[in-house]
C-alpha cells in the first residue's frame, strides 16, 4: 500500500507501480507479482500463503477472535517500519528515536528491535552486498525480495529479518527460495541462509561460537538443508499452481492529478 509522503520512485515502491509522466497516470501492478522479461512471476510470499498454518496459529485465532485482523495489521505495520528503518541505517542515515520536537518516531518495542539489529551489525561487522534485493528464479518462475545479502566470515548469507513472536516453517522455505534465486542471478554464490530474529529469547552471545546471536536476537538456521527446504517450497508451489492454473496480476490505473473545470 502506498502511504502519504512516500516517494513513488523509490525501489521498494516502483516494483508495484509504473508512473507515466506524459499521460499523468500511475499504473499499479498487483503486489503479489513481479515483472521479469515481460512475464509475471508470483511472489514467494504469495505462494507460501498455501503452506498450511500450524495448530498454534489456529489456537491464536480462536483466542483473539474478531481482533485477529487488527492485531495482525498492527504487527505488520511495526515490522514494515523496522525493515524500512534498517534499510535506511544500512544506507548510512542517522537514525533517531525522537524528532526535533522530542516526539518518539517509533514505539519502544520497535526501537528495541532496531537497536538489536544495530548490535548484530556492529558486533559481527558483516560486509553488505545487497539490501532489499529483488530476486528472480527463471528456472522455477517465482520472485521475491531478500532483506539482506551479506558476507560473514568469508561466507555469503541470505538473511531475512523477522519481527514476529515466533518462527514458522514457512520462513525456512522462503529463505531457501531466495537463496536459489540469488544463485541463479549472481556468480557470487550464497551458501548460508538464516532468519535474523529480533524477538528472540536469547540472553546473550554464544560462548561456543557456533551460533551468531546476542541479547534478544539471533540468526536462526533451519535444521533442514537448503536443498530440503527448496523441495518443500516447490511442493507448496505445486499446490499453488493447482489452485491457480493461470495466475495473472490485477492492474489498476489512476490519474496523477484531478481538477474541477
Amino acid at each position: 500500500m502506498i502511504q502519504q509522503n512516500v516517494n513513488i520512485y523509490q525501489k521498494s515502491v516502483n516494483r508495484i507501480l509504473q508512473v507515466d509522466p506524459n499521460s499523468e497516470q500511475v499504473n499499479f501492478l498487483d503486489s503479489r507479482f513481479y515483472t521479469r522479461n515481460e512475464k509475471y512471476y508470483p511472489s514467494v510470499t504469495y505462494i507460501l500463503q498455501y503452506f498450511p498454518k500450524n495448530k498454534f496459529f489456529e489456537n491464536w485465532l480462536k483466542d483473539v477472535g474478531h481482533n485477529a485482523d487488527i492485531i495482525a495489521k498492527k504487527a505488520a505495520d511495526e515490522g514494515t517500519l523496522v525493515h524500512e528503518t534498517i534499510e535506511r541505517y544500512l544506507n548510512g542515515e542517522e537514525i533517531s528515536w525522537v524528532n526535533s520536537k522530542g516526539n518518539a518516531r517509533y514505539s519502544l518495542e520497535a526501537w528495541r528491535m532496531i537497536l538489536k539489529f544495530v548490535d548484530f551489525w556492529t558486533t559481527h561487522k558483516p560486509k553488505l552486498i545487497k539490501a532489499e534485493e529483488h530476486l528472480f528464479s527463471d528456472k522455477y518462475a517465482y520472485a521475491g525480495t531478500a532483506d539482506i545479502i551479506c558476507e560473514i566470515d568469508g561466507e555469503i548469507w541470505v538473511l531475512d529479518i523477522k519481527t514476529s513472536n515466533s518462527l514458522h516453517t514457512s520462513y525456512d522455505l522462503q529463505l531457501a527460495s531466495y537463496l536459489q534465486a540469488w544463485n541463479e542471478c549472481y556468480e557470487e554464490k550464497a551458501t548460508r541462509a538464516g532468519i535474523l530474529w529480533l524477538k528472540s529469547k536469547s540472553r546473550g552471545e554464544d560462548k561456543t561460537g557456533k551460533k551468531i546471536k546476542g541479547k534478544g536476537w539471533e540468526i536462526n538456521e533451519s535444521k533442514r538443508s537448503n536443498e530440503e527446504n527448496l523441495l518443500l517450497f516447490l511442493k507448496v508451489y505445486d499446490l499453488f499452481k493447482t489452485e491457480n492454473p493461470n495466475p495473472k496480476p490485477i492492474f489498476e490505473s489512476f490519474p496523477l492529478k484531478v481538477q474541477l473545470k
